[in-house]
């Protein structure tokens, strides 16, 4: 695996991304949103992972407010975001981009419909038609509620409806800028923080039996604010935050066995951040932004996987949870 600095070119950022999203359809990375020093954005930006070409389309209709710790999911060829916020404001608004006419639109729900508490720093994952939303932060408190929202197979917004989901067995604890990635029908959750303590704990949801089971570990590490990228039977987690700084180290946790493992990679790594994103297109994983403590980025770096060498290796498996 070898880490380098992605050559790009065209209608770049104008400002750093911290805390935006990145959805990846058709080898094109959908940026939205985040923030730098100065504050939130609602720009829409197009990274281009063949070609390395950075794209600024025009979109339309109701666009969503500058907003930072959203999530953005991707639903056949649209995408659903939720939530965030900017400075003071929480927000539990839903929005919803169709990539192919570069249109937003905003569902509406009945007065008596139920809707989640407004949060940033949750996640999202799609799981038979429905996002499942955990945790985050609402300003005063951490949360660890599990909502789902229903999107059909179109994201049709007129049809969009919340529900709160009751899970069973001890659940892990409130928290924000954690990772979820969806394994088969598992939610595997990944550290995060409650706005004092970070942690080092990875939490399976079976969403069939809606059964938390906690992982034993291996070693423990801490991380908020990292990114976790699923690459075959492995999750690729990178960066973040360890609770006393940030960091540039590359953790990678088998989802077979459910331990870390150390692999060694060469190249120059991005510099030590957290508030990135990263995703994997055509065998690479991207990382863009971030944010150090001081100063935020709009740099991207790519990771190759050494001729897809883990991709290949485990094809089909199953996290042994309840």
């Amino acid at each position: 695996m070898y880490w380098s600095r992605a050559p790009v070119y065209g209608f770049l950022p104008t400002h750093g991304l911290r805390a935006h999203t990145a959805t990846l359809l058709d080898g094109v990375a959908w940026i939205f949103g985040g923030c730098d020093e100065k504050g939130c954005w609602k720009d829409a930006w197009c990274f281009h992972t063949e070609t390395m070409q950075w794209t600024y389309p025009q979109t339309l209709g109701e666009v969503p407010p500058p907003c930072r710790a959203h999530t953005a999911t991707l639903v056949d060829q649209k995408i659903v975001m939720i939530g965030g916020g900017e400075g003071p404001y929480y927000y539990n608004d839903v929005y919803v981009l169709d990539t192919v006419t570069r249109r937003w639109a905003r569902p509406t729900f009945k007065p008596t419909s139920p809707l989640p508490p407004p949060r940033r720093a949750h996640t999202t994952v799609l799981y038979r038609n429905r996002i499942w939303v955990f945790g985050g932060g609402n300003g005063t408190m951490a949360l660890n509620d599990l909502w789902t929202l229903e999107v059909g197979t179109t994201a049709n917004v007129d049809r969009m409806r919340w529900e709160q989901v009751t899970t069973k067995g001890k659940r892990p604890t409130a928290r924000g800028y954690h990772t979820a990635n969806l394994v088969g029908n598992v939610m595997v959750v990944i550290g995060g923080s409650d706005g004092r303590e970070c942690f080092s704990d990875v939490w399976c949801l079976n969403l069939d039996t809606l059964v938390w089971s906690k992982v034993t570990l291996n070693k423990l590490y801490r991380r908020l604010s990292h990114t976790a990228t699923q690459v075959g039977s492995y999750l690729f987690v990178w960066g973040g935050h360890d609770g006393t700084s940030y960091t540039s180290d590359l953790l990678m946790f088998n989802l077979v066995s459910l331990t870390y493992e150390h692999r060694a990679v060469a190249g120059r790594s991005p510099s030590a951040r957290g508030y990135h994103t990263a995703l994997l297109a055509d065998s690479r994983v991207f990382v863009i932004g971030g944010f150090n403590g001081g100063e935020v980025f709009d740099d991207v770096h790519m990771l190759e996987l050494a001729g897809a060498a883990y991709l290949p290796q485990v094809t089909s498996f199953k996290i042994d949870v309840e």
